[in-house]
């Protein structure tokens, strides 16, 4: 191990350690508070309790929590007589602690009735109780009339010796001045959270509400029923709910409180989970205490925003050290910058999850907030680790030190191997003249020893195949002609007779499709690499021409280019590459050895390369290209194409899945991490669009069942959003390592894979729920569309796309103002409406008119 990599580890540690340190800084507020607080709003509801399904706190429930505030606190107040409730003036007797007791007052008016008669009966028990109120924010919710609120006070009034209130905010007040006169005394609420008001200017916000009421009835003493700030929340305006704006608010209010001889109470004693389902994450986070009866922070000293930071940054360290010793340890033909880079990738995505779940775990959630925490966590967990792909793709192209397995085109063969060759060309209602240029191609060859078996299977019209017919005959005995009327097996099958007439002395067969015009070189500069007797097969890229013509064609030649100038490059490193049916040779006995073609693939060229790997055997790849085909001429053939790979590729894996187990043994661990990790992407588009739905779904619930559905925490949306960021930026740095092309080609083709993300998602789910589908083959050569045909080959993502905007937009317009977290849950929305969007953009292009033809530039460089 190089001693630069032990730096590389201690600069990991040191700065996970730095990161978390200086993200949870402590705060500390203005003023300290050693006091006793005058009082406290007293709810004894616990964690899984809730007044609006029936399930009060017991008593024992209730002394417990009064249990807690006794020591720091002179009074309580309460909010209603029932539900068991009454009982708290006679446990807080026991503790030496007065009780301001309320009765809620609704448009229950049968509800109210039983609420003060309770309200009476306690108050003349309980000598404790030194005045009441008669509901809370009554005229601010609208559940009376001002005439009728005022009538039940006087009736309390007149029945008992203790002042008599009703709790409003201070323009309530202001604008019944018949309720103030009713009262004996004036109780207001003074929350500049819920005004926005930032936490620099609350106390001048609550001095102002204070003044206003006191300037109005300069002869009504004033109690503050409330006064505080939550510790979490929505944004509102410049309002942030967060525990240092909570720890900061109470300690000034009471310091303001005690320098002007108030008379109040903090908002609250409790967090109330409960509440959020009547007025979301804010309404259950007022509390001094948290839901374990912990106080959230001390009155004095420094506030952290995690209080126990230094645990969870120590778990997050111990979490991600071992991956990232074991990396940095394996991984010595990386340079130090790329240990680097990767290891501060594992222990930033360590540190997120550490975040995240510890977020979740600490914010209380309802039934459905629940189920939404266990399948976004899960989401994030995929997508993280596609990240750590992408990451490791990155790290491995850009900072390898010395490549193991690099190959490159035989110049000279020394030793004059020249084993013969059959290529195998398929072909199924082909346009003649692109493959006659396939065949003129490969009749110009410099290899002395090969045959040409051109295999037409199932092509109704004498008129397409006919004229292939003749022109083998024309090009002499090395090219045969075999046409299959009825023939089985669809590409695989017309192979599998290919194989059955081979020249017996054939040693390698080749497989190139119709439309590949190969250079005179090919097989000279690859057939030398049997010569070794590991080697089953010798696999080129794919390559293109013609595609400068048109814009749609320029864009998703570049997309094809990053996976065979990056992909197949980094799993060559493992002997893991992707077979593909064209410019690949395989060495014919093994070919046969292991079975043949596979007729009940549709991908049965990626299946083989995968049984060869099964078997012990090895592979070549060179990036160089030796022949170029056509790329689909429509954004639908495009379409077909892919979804015909990932539809394969779960095929093969439904197959083959035993030997990607730990337990299997046929395949090393850098090939199984390929395939596993090559393939993962197809299913995380599939997640894409089960989350699509999901996020539908969820914003319809926000709008139309609120108290049922509320915004994911944005911790868990900020990272899902990053991660799309990541994913862009990755793509772009390796293009620019490997792919030789201007920017923005680099950004079209970025769009070009991104427009196929529904088709790969949908491939990857009819797969796994459908035993087989027919073979459909890329259509060559066709006219090109009218636009309004590029927007029909779109037409599911268009709706998708516009589904997603229609949500968003309502979810803004409806739940947004000052509500950040609308906007936050919006913009991921649009978001995920980017591939739809892409899809779009690339079927609008594939529609526009056919430029004039350029020259074709230089080919596409390693």
């Amino acid at each position: 191990m190089r001693a630069s990599a032990w730096g590389v580890l201690l600069l990991l540690v040191l700065g996970n350690i730095g990161a978390w340190a200086l993200s949870n800084r402590p705060t500390t507020p203005e003023k300290l508070w050693s006091g006793t607080i005058s009082g406290v709003a007293f709810s004894p509801y616990q964690e899984h309790q809730n007044p609006q399904d029936g399930r009060h706190p017991s008593r024992s429930d209730i002394e417990r929590d009064v249990a807690v505030v006794a020591p720091f606190v002179r009074s309580i107040r309460t909010y209603t007589a029932t539900d068991g409730l009454e009982v708290t003036p006679e446990i807080a007797a026991k503790y030496d602690l007065d009780v301001t007791a309320g009765a809620w007052i609704s448009g229950d008016l049968g509800k109210n009735e039983q609420e003060i008669n309770s309200l009476v009966r306690l108050t003349r028990a309980n000598k404790n109780v030194t005045r009441v109120m008669v509901g809370n924010e009554v005229m601010y919710r609208g559940d009376l009339e001002v005439e009728a609120l005022i009538d039940y006070v006087q009736r309390v009034k007149r029945q008992m010796d203790v002042p008599v209130s009703t709790a409003e905010p201070p323009y309530v007040w202001i604008k019944y001045p018949e309720l103030a006169q009713a009262v004996d005394y004036i109780t207001i609420h003074l929350l500049p959270y819920w005004e926005k008001v930032p936490i620099e200017q609350a106390m001048e916000q609550v001095r102002r509400g204070y003044d206003e009421v006191r300037a109005k009835y300069p002869d009504k003493h004033i109690l503050i029923g409330e006064a505080g700030w939550p510790s979490d929340g929505p944004y509102r305006g410049g309002a942030q709910a967060s525990l240092v704006n909570q720890a900061q608010f109470i300690r000034n209010f009471l310091n303001l409180a005690g320098e002007n001889r108030w008379d109040y109470y903090i908002m609250e004693g409790f967090d109330q989970p409960w509440k959020r389902e009547i007025g979301g994450e804010a309404e259950a986070n007022w509390g001094i205490w948290d839901t374990h009866r912990q106080m959230k922070f001390p009155m004095e000293g420094g506030v952290f925003e995690v209080p126990g930071w230094p645990v969870l940054c120590a778990i997050a360290t111990l979490l991600a050290f071992i991956p990232m010793f074991w990396f940095v340890l394996a991984r010595d033909d990386l340079k130090p910058a790329g240990q680097l880079f990767y290891g501060a990738l594992i222990q930033g995505i360590a540190s997120g999850l550490v975040w995240t779940a510890t977020e979740a775990m600490t914010t209380g959630m309802n039934t459905m907030s629940f189920v939404a925490f266990l399948i976004l966590i899960c989401a994030q967990i995929l997508l993280l680790i596609v990240v750590l792909i992408d990451g490791l793709e990155l790290t491995e192209v850009v900072w390898t030190d010395r490549w193991k397995r690099k190959f490159t085109p035989v110049k000279a063969n020394a030793t004059g191997y020249y084993p013969k060759v059959s290529i195998h060309v398929p072909c199924y209602n082909e346009p003649a003249h692109m493959v006659i240029e396939t065949l003129n191609a490969l009749a110009k060859m410099d290899y002395p020893n090969f045959e040409v078996l051109v295999i037409d299977n199932n092509t109704k019209d004498e008129e397409v195949w006919k004229p292939l017919e003749a022109h083998c005959a024309k090009l002499g005995p090395h090219f045969r002609f075999f046409h299959l009327a009825k023939w089985p097996g669809y590409k695989a099958g017309a192979l599998n007779f290919g194989l059955a007439v081979t020249a017996p002395d054939a040693e390698v067969v080749g497989v190139i499709d119709s439309d590949y015009q190969v250079t005179p070189d090919w097989l000279s500069s690859t057939i030398p690499y049997f010569e070794s007797q590991k080697v089953a097969f010798v696999q080129s890229p794919q390559d293109y021409r013609d595609w400068h013509i048109h814009p749609f064609h320029r864009m998703i030649n570049w997309e094809y280019q990053g996976f065979f100038h990056i992909g197949m490059v980094q799993r060559n490193e493992r002997n893991a590459i992707i077979q593909h049916g064209t410019m690949t040779l395989i060495r014919t006995s093994i070919l046969k050895r292991v079975g043949w073609w596979a007729e009940w693939c549709i991908c049965e060229d990626a299946e083989l390369g995968l049984r060869l790997f099964e078997e012990g055997l090895e592979s070549v790849y060179m990036p160089d290209s030796f022949g170029k085909g056509l790329v689909p001429d429509s954004f639908a053939g495009y379409k077909t194409q892919r979804f015909r790979w990932a539809y394969g590729a779960v095929q093969i894996i439904k197959r083959h899945w035993r030997e990607f187990l730990p337990s299997g043994k046929t395949l090393t661990f850098g090939q199984k991490y390929h395939f596993v990790t090559g393939w993962l992407p197809w299913f995380a588009d599939a997640a894409h669009m089960l989350f699509v739905v999901g996020g539908i779904f969820w914003s319809l619930g926000l709008l139309f069942a609120p108290r049922y559905f509320e915004f994911p925490p944005t911790v868990f949306i900020m990272p899902t959003l990053g991660v799309f960021f990541f994913k862009v930026a990755c793509g772009l740095w390796l293009y620019a390592a490997r792919v030789k092309c201007g920017f923005l080609d680099k950004v079209n083709a970025a769009v070009a894979g991104m427009a196929l993300t529904h088709t790969v998602g949908r491939a990857v789910w009819t797969g796994l729920f459908t035993e087989g589908r027919p073979f459909v083959r890329t259509p060559k050569c066709e006219d090109q569309p009218a636009l309004i045909q590029g927007f029909l080959h779109a037409k599911e993502e268009v709706m998708l796309m516009l589904a997603l905007w229609v949500t968003a937009f309502a979810v803004g317009w409806k739940e947004g103002g000052d509500n950040r977290d609308a906007y936050i849950w919006s913009a991921m929305l649009v978001v995920q409406s980017l591939p739809y969007i892409a899809a779009l953009a690339v079927a609008t292009i594939n529609g526009l008119p056919m430029p004039k033809q350029e020259e074709e530039p230089a080919a596409a460089a390693e």
